[in-house]
């Protein structure tokens, strides 16, 4: 490998020697442009080269996304732990090709023994899967024998769906809950959560086609933004919480209940829609032996609904636009024994003000938001479903993180099975920040550091470096973990540190813009960014996205005349980390000389940091602070 590289090196010499001093440069300059190209699969640079996206980050002329406007009727039968539902979806094709398939994704047949997971799961969690009873495209009927289908199937089309055409499907189906709730299932054996409850149409993109990747419970989603209208059938004293808005709760609630829910969207305070001992008396519901609860949102990636009869119901409201006075409904529904619970709703509203006034500070995009007690710890669009834990505090950071989501994906789209770093990345950056407001800013760099960073730092093991842009799918254990939480969010925080708060969020909003309700992929947030900050970041993203680099910093060596000190260090893992050099003075006092990640934009392996102090030092620190070392060891000088 070294003589390859010389060889190279030689022959460059030799094709430039004797040639024009401009033509030189041109050959010199062009060559080190290139190398802070970003690297662009073959399919992601096709779509740029259509036109569908844009090099200044823009969605191209050419942008397009698919959209359904979907009616489900579903009904949750308590007895037999039976989902059944009929939907119709209108279909638009709003792409430049005529489709000839559908692919059809249905995520809970993850619970079929035959489907491949991520991990070891229970019988408890295996189930019969989707049965699909009736299909129609347009009126034609459709065949289809569900028995060996995985969580995505194609349909071929007798008719082909052309540009500008809308399709409508019928399709009638049913599924059992799953015992072992995970994501979704039953909680308990009168309470479900019922997530991706129905068989809908995957997405069709402009850089991937029919999106095939089966679902494997670890990689998260990607869908379109849709309109949805939903109709939930429940038993007498069962409450139905979903996302979107209820839009009958007199025909579904005693009229004293649907008093206290609509006083709730307007109340400050936190009021007890329903106590223990109203649900367990059955006075909360109308006395029909079945009630259709109706829910609608609009240009939304999906819809989720739980239901109880024995779940107390608190709700209050929070103004989320202060321009406006908008407010947001904020509801929780847990089990009387979960202490954490009750403080969910309070929590949520801390949450959506916090987010909405500071960070990412763009006011929360939905008219409500509910916390359910489940087992997932897990976001949907307006809903999560959290574990109880007898420690409020990490019960409120798990739910401060499931609630960051509503931004990234479900505000921006982003495709999380691809690149979770999209999504998961942005919320644990939330969450951190969040947690400096609500813990103080040391307890939260602790929390952050043990929870997060030492946990990908101190594990040498094989994956835990490869480049976060590596596809989802194609890491696995912790080293996903770690590329999708962990060195994402440091990369955002170190951005933050180097461009300074008031530009970061400026630039962060222009994304955030351009990309809210379509499907942005990395390069788009990369080139957004290069565009509105008028710089080329590409050095950055190439370090910090693009690479196998970790963090280890080193100091080289001291050099000094008199109280002018040159600090030479050494970057042994790459990354372009923001750090601290602390002076320790003979007297004990110490000052500290903050270094942004631009120190090593020219060179990411060496970095000279001169400095004068004020008087005479007995030693010198580097330390990242959340920027963890791999080998602190090195990173402290002392006189002689």
């Amino acid at each position: 490998m070294y003589r390859y590289i010389m060889m190279k090196k030689n022959i460059f010499r030799l094709l430039t020697i004797g040639l024009p001093l401009t033509l030189a440069l041109i050959i010199t300059t062009d060559t080190a442009l290139r190398a802070q190209e970003l690297y662009l699969p073959r399919n992601i640079k096709a779509a740029y080269d259509k036109g569908t996206r844009s090099k200044d980050g823009k969605p191209g002329k050419q942008y397009w996304q698919n959209k359904g406007k979907y009616d489900l009727r579903i009904q949750v039968n308590p007895g037999t732990k039976l989902v059944e539902g009929t939907e119709t979806i209108k279909y638009t094709n709003n792409s430049p090709d005529t489709l000839r398939q559908v692919a059809i994704r249905f995520v809970n047949n993850l619970h079929k023994p035959e489907a491949p997971r991520s991990g070891y799961v229970s019988k408890d969690f295996l189930t019969s899967g989707l049965d699909i009873s009736a299909f129609e495209v347009d009126g034609q009927s459709y065949s289809l024998n569900t028995k060996n289908w995985g969580t995505v199937e194609d349909v071929p089309l007798k008719s082909p769906l052309n540009p500008g055409q809308t399709a409508v499907f019928n399709i009638s189906w049913a599924y059992p809950l799953s015992k072992e709730s995970g994501r979704e299932g039953q909680l308990d054996s009168t309470t479900f959560f019922v997530a991706y409850a129905f068989p809908r149409i995957s997405v069709y993109d402009d850089y991937n086609g029919w999106d095939q990747i089966p679902h494997t419970d670890r990689a998260e989603f990607y869908n379109d933004f849709n309109d949805y209208q939903l109709t939930v059938k429940a038993p007498k004293n069962y409450v139905v919480w979903a996302t979107g808005d209820l839009q009958n709760p007199d025909e579904v609630l005693q009229p004293a209940y649907a008093a206290r829910l609509k006083k709730s969207y307007n109340s400050e305070e936190i009021i007890a829609i329903a106590n223990a001992e109203e649900m367990s008396k059955g006075q909360v519901t109308q006395q029909n032996e079945w009630n259709s609860w109706k829910f609608t949102a609009n240009h939304i990636t999906d819809m989720t609904f739980s239901l109880s009869n024995h779940y107390l119901w608190d709700a209050g409201s929070v103004i989320v636009d202060p321009k406006t006075n908008r407010r947001a409904s904020v509801q929780s529904a847990y089990d009387a024994k979960a202490k954490d619970f009750a403080q969910a709703t309070a929590w949520s509203k801390q949450a959506l003000h916090w987010f909405s006034n500071n960070w990412p500070g763009i006011p929360y995009p939905f008219s409500k938001m509910t916390a359910v007690q489940g087992f997932a710890d897990m976001e949907y669009p307006m809903m999560v479903n959290d574990s109880s834990t007898p420690d409020f505090e990490f019960s409120q950071f798990v739910l401060n993180h499931e609630i960051a989501h509503t931004y990234f994906p479900f505000y921006m789209g982003t495709n999380e099975t691809r690149y979770a770093h999209m999504d998961e990345g942005w919320a644990t950056t939330l969450e951190y920040l969040i947690g400096i407001e609500q813990l103080g800013k040391e307890k939260a760099d602790d929390n952050y550091k043990k929870f997060r960073v030492n946990r990908w730092i101190f594990d040498p093991s094989t994956e835990e470096d490869q480049p976060i842009i590596s596809l989802s799918t194609q890491v696995s254990g912790v080293g996903y973990g770690n590329n999708a939480y962990v060195k994402p969010s440091l990369a955002y925080l170190a951005l933050k540190d180097m461009l300074g708060d008031v530009a970061f969020k400026k630039y962060l909003h222009a994304y955030m813009d351009r990309w809210n309700g379509k499907h942005p992929i990395p390069w788009d947030f990369f080139y957004t960014l290069n565009d509105v900050s008028g710089q080329n970041l590409n050095w950055y993203w190439n370090n910090w996205f693009f690479s196998n680099n970790y963090i280890d910093l080193s100091i080289n060596k001291v050099t000094n005349k008199g109280l002018a000190y040159q600090l030479a260090l050494r970057n042994t893992g790459g990354f372009a980390v923001p750090f601290d050099v602390k002076l320790t003075y003979k007297d004990g006092s110490t000052e500290l000389f903050h270094q942004t990640p631009a120190l090593w934009k020219a060179n990411q392996k060496a970095a000279v940091v001169s400095l004068n102090a004020k008087k005479a030092v007995s030693k010198i620190d580097i330390n990242g602070g959340l920027f963890v070392d791999a080998n602190p060891g090195d990173n402290t000088w002392k006189s002689k």
